[in-house]
This record gives structure tokens, sequence and C-alpha cells, in this order.
């Protein structure tokens, strides 16, 4: 398991619930998955594509799973398929779906995928004259990898100026070198994941997170800073229109040019008012915090999901099983995120938090002997699953009000468009 964040603890710990999973070895791993039985960090870098493949080689690996975005799209599924390891994650030209948003618009233009109107920039003074002929609210993106915070909806002109300017400047380095000017969509936001094995392509329970760092969703873009699961936003029906609509014609698209593209495609979507789905983004990975709320209500064992992807066979797979209710997961971050924040500070409480039911799953942690240390933004991520709404966000709370760590942040509203709604089928 390649990472160290939420999303790698809750994948791993999916995993080891799975006989057939001797261990799992998280590279580099964090507070959490060091604590976890049949599960060990090993001390390597993600981007040591040379140290990680000689420690697959040498113990046998059966499958890698790559978490973040950054060793995708640098190449790790390349360099290890080219010495036979077995690995769950596209390749560096399947990675561009997320690495440029510049190169993805173009490919759901010619699938002919529902996204917004959009414009590429590499001059400053150009985009701030288109900016200035469209008018707000307008969003500005950066082209590359910015760690889920290179995106400015603007409200207004001086805002949409001053978030090209900063790109330009250098506020995210090479990422910001080309910007994406796009058309402002109004809606519910909504994530569907999907594993793919280039063939076929499943997707998992819909989910919503919640990204801006202020209750009511105000204040500056996170990585998310909670997320719930399956999100009555997405029908059934609907679900059907993204797969045929979207999912398919990505893979269709990525086929065409000659992309293997297996492992998982994220859709970051945009769901009108009139009720159609617009694609905002595509992710090459698991999102963060939506996989752990999803994956714990997954039931069909996630092994066989990956294995079949990385093995082209997802099509003989039976469908994928999930229990009944709901899940919701609230972001505990550290005091400033998403700007500069403190480390170092001692958690308490995780072990209560867990006699509660609920998971605890570390992101930005590390052990310190006995005690678990603050060392990220955002530091722990606390799931719960309830049968109703209510329920798993009222359990998931009460487990979250056991967990201190000094200047502790986190939003009170995580799941407010759901509250009273109740469970559809």
């Amino acid at each position: 398991m390649v990472g160290s964040g939420g999303r790698e603890h809750a994948l791993a710990l999916k995993l080891i619930q799975s006989q057939r999973i001797t261990e799992v070895i998280c590279v580099p791993g964090n507070g959490g998955t060091a604590t976890l039985e049949r599960c060990r960090n090993l001390p390597l870098a993600v981007d040591d594509f040379e140290g990680i493949a000689r420690f697959a080689l040498v113990n046998n690996i059966a499958l890698v799973v790559v978490g973040p975005e950054q060793p995708l799209a640098n190449g790790i599924t390349d360099y290890l398929i080219e010495r036979e390891i077995t690995v769950f994650g596209p390749t560096q030209a399947g990675a561009q779906i997320e690495s440029s948003k510049a190169w993805a618009k173009q490919l759901m233009r010619e699938a002919s995928i529902p996204t917004a109107d959009a414009r590429v920039f590499s001059d400053a003074q150009a985009a701030i004259d288109y900016i200035q002929v469209k008018g707000a609210p307008i969003v500005v993106k950066a082209d590359g990898l910015a760690a889920g915070k290179g995106v400015t909806v603007a409200a207004t002109l001086p805002e949409a100026i001053a978030a090209v300017e900063a790109l330009f400047g250098g506020q995210f380095g090479a990422a910001g070198h080309q910007v994406v000017i796009e058309e402002y969509l109004t809606g519910q936001e909504a994530s569907v994941l999907a594993f793919t094995d280039g063939l076929t392509i499943r997707p998992l329970l819909p989910a919503q997170d919640h990204k801006p760092i202020g209750e009511g969703d105000t204040g500056a873009n996170t990585g998310g800073m909670g997320a719930y699961a399956p999100t009555p936003v997405i029908t059934p029906e609907l679900m059907g229109r993204i797969q045929t609509e979207i999912l398919q014609p990505a893979i269709r698209a990525l086929d065409q040019r000659d992309i293997d593209y297996r492992g998982v495609l994220y859709a970051g979507l945009m769901i009108t008012p009139k009720g159609d789905p617009k694609v905002v983004e595509f992710n090459c990975r698991f999102g963060d915090p939506e996989t752990q709320a999803v994956l714990p209500l997954l039931e069909t064992p996630l092994e066989e999901l990956m294995l079949a992807c990385a093995q082209k066979r997802l099509g003989t797979l039976p469908p994928i099983n999930w229990r009944s209710g709901a899940a919701a997961c609230i972001v505990l971050a550290a005091q400033g995120y998403p700007g500069s924040y403190s480390k170092g500070m001692p958690i308490t409480g995780v072990n209560q938090a867990e006699a509660t039911g609920a998971y605890v799953f570390h992101a930005g942690t590390k052990q310190q002997g006995e005690q678990t240390i603050a060392n990220g933004g955002r530091v722990l991520g606390v799931t719960a699953i309830g049968e109703t709404f209510e329920a798993a966000i009222a359990n998931a709370y009460n487990a979250v009000s056991c967990i201190q760590f000094e200047g502790v942040y986190y939003r009170r509203d995580i799941g407010y468009r759901v509250k009273g709604t109740g469970l559809s089928s």
C-alpha cells in the first residue's frame, strides 16, 4: 500500500479484514497503520520506485496498491509493470486525467462528456482579459496537481484575477504554469468512484464531500473536511446516466488513445438544478475522505475487486455487495489548515472513540513511542455507520467528541444536506 494518508489507512484496514490477506505493508504508512494487526510500515518514500520494486520482488508481494495521485502521475505503475509486478493504479498516461486538467478537458470534449465550458491559458494577462469579458462568478484552476487546493471558485472579478496572478506567480509551482478558466456551475457536488480494468467500469456508492474549511461550505478549499455515503442526490436512475454518459465514454476515450487504464476512475460531479450530471474533474485514484465513508459499507472483498482490475477480468465478477445504511466521516484538522499549521501535538481519546464502534482513520499522524502525534494538516478522519443518515452522522460526532489535541478543528455540519431525508433504497 503506497501512501500515508487516511485513504491508505482505510484501504489497509479493509484489506486486512479478508482472511486471504497475509499482511499489508504500508509505504510509508502513518501512526494508524503502524498499530494495525497484520500490517506494518516500511520507511520508504512514495517516490522511491526502485526501493518499492525491490521490496516487492524480494518478498513476493502479490499486489501493489497506489493510493496518492503524485506517484501515479510520476509513473510508478509503469515502473513496476516493467518489472512484472502486479499493480492497482493507472499508468502515467492514464494519470494525466488528473495531473493535467487541460488534458482531461480535451478528452471530455472528444468523448462528448458533459462538463463546464473552459479555456486554457499559459499567459496571465490573456487569462485576466478573458475573465474580464466573462465576468464572475468564475472558476480558476491550476492545470497540474496541487493536493486538492489548486481551485478557486471566485465570486468576484478581483478574486478571480488574484487567483490567476497567484498561480502564475508560483503559488503551486509548475502546477500553475497553465491555468484553466471554467464557467461556474450551480447545483450539488457529488463523487462517484468506480473500479475499472480498462474494459468494464463499476461504480461504488456515490458520496458527497465537503471541501471548504468553513461551515455552510464557506472559506478556503481543502483536501476535504468530511464526507458521507450514499448521497441521495444521485438516484439509481441518475447513476445509470452517469454510467452511460460519463464513465463508459471516459474509458472508451482512454482506450482510443491506447491508454490501458486499470484502477479507480473518480468522477467529481456537479448535479445541476435540472438533475443533469456534469463533470467538475476526474481523478485517477480513490478520493480522500470519500474512501473513508464508502469502504466501511463495502461487503465484497476489496482485494477481489482490485485484482480483477489489475488482471483485466472485472467483467467476470458478480455485482458489488453493500451493507444497508449510511456512513459519515468527519475530518479533524490542525489549527490553521489549509494554511500553515502546527505539528507535534499529542492526540488522546482515539481508543475511546473506537470503543463507540467508530473507525478512526489516521491521516497526518505518527507514532512517538506509545504516543500518537499530530503530523499533518488533516490529522484524523472519524467514520461511523448508522441505519439512517442522522444516526450515522450522530454516531460520528459522538466519537469525535472523545478525541482531543491542541487546536483541533472540525466542521460541525458534515452531512447537513441529508439530515431528516431518510434513506431510499
